[in-house]
């Protein structure tokens, strides 16, 4: 069974996040959870089987359904870093591109 980074720390739950929200939303199960995120039903078992991350854009809709803070939804999971790695791409400058050169004719008048 493959697991990301996060759950590798100790105090990383979170079904406590998501017990929490079935609670504050007051729903009875993950499914009416899942459709008030607004993603399917198995993206709520693989994050309670530590088989997914809570992403950035799923704690972004946690934040706009419940009004939470980012950083209270992150300390209900026990996310506790308060730093993060960057992937290579992030952070690069772009490529430049050549500037057409005026003597091939090849530019907009």
């Amino acid at each position: 069974m493959a697991h990301h980074a996060l759950a590798s720390q100790e105090s990383y739950n979170p079904n406590h996040l998501l017990d929490i929200l079935l609670g504050k939303m007051q729903l009875k199960n993950d499914a009416a959870l899942s459709r008030m995120l607004e993603v399917a039903p198995p993206v709520i078992s693989k994050i309670r089987h530590h088989r997914l991350p809570v992403g950035a854009s799923l704690l972004i809709r946690m934040h706009e359904v419940t009004g939470m803070s980012i950083r209270d939804l992150r300390d209900l999971m026990g996310d506790r870093r308060t730093k993060y790695r960057l992937s290579d791409a992030q952070g690069r400058p772009k490529p430049e591109e050549k500037a057409p050169d005026p003597a091939s004719g090849n530019y907009a008048h």
